[in-house]
């Protein structure tokens, strides 16, 4: 479990760029091409890690789900040993104490051809997401407009990547800055909710704790899934299973689940105040996120 005190954190590290091939660059060198195809359409996968006593927690797992990405969308990645070679080469010296935020970002690379652009970026974690973690969100429901089953019935249409086309993300999370709530939690057309724009939805039933299936074309969370996994250990089954979100207002305890923030407990679900859930103390602690 990472552990932290106001008395022991030494003061927050500068943000850090590593390029593969060739280390790490001051942060303010230009480093993207005009024509990256990043840039220009979003044609790119990334992955955020959350760095605990300097070593990134669950990297093979975000290594796995970027690979399986890179498949659905003919992205051409690195080897994995390269990877964390780069991943490395960023975090190397990053005080233990200090909680990270690691990005690895792989864009199909420049418009005229050539090889993927590969870089990584290490900042400390927002002072935003440790607030969140410790007070809980404010969440709205905000329609999607498609079906639950609808991006899965699609083959053209990869689901369930973390790309960075993150228009319709940004979007949402800037519709819930404007009418005074921290995130949104999607809901399909046929009356489902499926995920927020950066997190997981998880919440408790009895003994149950949940999560949304991946087979909705849902990004499926590598953080949620280890808890599923390891719930047996506070006595809780882990299941994958549908939910409205009437049965999320009757909840135990309703959870935004991400990689980098942890578990952000649901304190207000479309205006209606929630009170704090007894368990989820427990569920940082079984999680290794630190709470001040």
């Amino acid at each position: 479990m990472v552990t932290s005190s106001a008395g022991s954190v030494p003061a927050r590290p500068s943000a850090r760029i590593a390029v593969l091939g060739r280390g790490l660059i001051p942060a303010d060198e230009p480093l993207l091409r005009g024509d990256d195809l990043g840039v220009l359409h979003g044609d790119g996968l990334f992955e955020s890690m959350h760095l605990r006593q300097g070593r990134p927690w669950l990297r093979d797992e975000h290594l796995a789900r970027m690979a399986r990405a890179a498949a659905a969308v003919d992205l051409d990645l690195p080897p994995t040993d390269a990877l964390t070679d780069l991943l490395d080469s960023a975090l190397a010296g990053w005080p233990a104490q200090v909680e990270g935020a690691l990005r690895l970002v792989c864009t199909r690379g420049s418009e005229a051809g050539g090889p993927p652009t590969v870089y990584a970026t290490l900042t400390a974690v927002p002072a935003s997401s440790l607030a969140a973690r410790r007070n809980g969100i404010a969440v709205a429901l905000l329609p999607l407009g498609v079906p639950a089953d609808a991006r899965t019935g699609l083959d053209w249409l990869p689901a369930g990547i973390k790309s960075t086309s993150y228009a319709v993300n940004s979007a949402a999370r800037r519709w819930a800055r404007a009418n005074g709530v921290d995130d949104v939690l999607w809901v399909s057309s046929d009356g489902y909710a499926l995920e927020g724009p950066i997190a997981n939805v998880v919440w408790l039933t009895g003994d149950t704790i949940c999560t949304v299936p991946a087979t909705t074309g849902i990004l499926p969370g590598t953080t949620v899934a280890w808890l599923l996994a390891h719930a047996h250990e506070l006595g809780l089954n882990g299941v994958e299973r549908m939910v409205t979100p009437a049965e999320l207002h009757a909840a135990d305890g309703v959870w935004f689940s991400s990689s980098v923030r942890g578990l952000a407990e649901v304190r207000m679900l479309d205006g209606v105040r929630r009170d704090r859930c007894p368990r989820t103390p427990a569920l940082h602690e079984l999680l290794g996120f630190p709470v001040d």
